[in-house]
């Protein structure tokens, strides 16, 4: 039996891990210089466990949704 998800240990803890994480995601998505990538927003879903980072550069918008225990970005989608 595995535990649920509020036992198991997060991957990504921080609001510095998610960042870091989207942006990894972004340049390798956008193919984009990461000097030009500002952050404008985080957010930390308690219910869910997931973290949601706004990026943004030049005209893009974009909302990283990503897994905290699995550590791994579950979806890209631009506003």
């Amino acid at each position: 039996m595995s535990p649920g998800i509020g036992l198991m240990d997060r991957r990504v803890k921080t609001e510095k891990d998610a960042i870091s994480l989207a942006m990894s995601g972004i340049l390798k998505e956008y193919k984009i210089e990461s000097e030009k990538i500002i952050t404008l927003e985080t957010k930390y879903d308690d219910d869910a466990g997931d973290w949601y980072v706004a990026l943004g550069w030049e005209e893009k918008r974009v909302i990283v949704k990503m897994d905290s225990v699995l550590g791994k970005i579950i979806e890209m989608k631009e506003i």
